[in-house]
């Protein structure tokens, strides 16, 4: 589980398809202390829960090793990423950590595309179109994971909804390099999903 707080962004230093192009096995490397990174470890990457297969440390850096398989590519951004794609990061969550976001299992739900960005005095606002069968789930003042960060959905018109974001975010985070046009992850609010459900089985 994870929280939607960014705590690095990594880059891709390489990235090597299997023979039937069903398993991707990246390298991303990252500041995190190669010490806490344990193999088996689970870290969100744009988002995508990935388990760490290996890790080590190259001239000084940190990098650690991750196996994206067929579903992943075929549900999220992945299949688009390419050596030098940067990625927010998240550690998964420990007993004790301060939970600054949402609870977000990093389990992208689909891909959300960017209709508009509007830059203003020292942040920015994004227009998104959600996935059709998503956009029952989205809800202004409720929390949406875009790209692994969490944000609080400002407005919803059909399957188009907005965010607002700040200058820190867009410091320390890729959501700073968006632009329209841009694919990126989507995991919408679990509380939101289960009382979809409830509400169903009702009827």
């Amino acid at each position: 589980m994870f929280t939607g707080i960014i705590t690095d962004v990594g880059d891709i230093a390489s990235l090597s398809p299997t023979a039937q192009g069903q398993l991707h096995r990246l390298r991303i490397t990252c500041r995190y202390d190669q010490t806490t990174i344990a193999d088996g470890a689970s870290i969100a990457c744009n988002g995508v829960c990935l388990t760490v297969v290996a890790s080590g440390v190259t001239d000084g850096l940190t990098w650690f090793d991750v196996d994206a398989a067929a579903e992943t590519l075929r549900m999220t951004t992945a299949r688009e990423w390419t050596k030098g794609t940067r990625l927010n990061l998240e550690r998964a969550l420990k007993i004790g950590d301060e939970l600054g976001g949402h609870i977000v299992a990093g389990h992208a739900d689909g891909i959300a595309t960017i209709v508009v960005r509007d830059d203003l005095p020292d942040m920015a606002r994004f227009e998104l179109r959600a996935p059709r069968e998503l956009a029952r789930f989205i809800a202004p003042k409720g929390s949406i994971t875009l790209d692994g960060v969490s944000l609080t959905v400002n407005t919803v018109a059909d399957d188009i909804f907005s965010v607002l974001i700040i200058p820190h975010t867009l410091t320390v985070t890729t959501l700073g390099d968006w632009q329209a046009g841009r694919e990126v992850n989507i995991e919408v609010d679990l509380m939101a999903r289960y009382a979809a459900r409830l509400t169903e089985m009702r009827v």
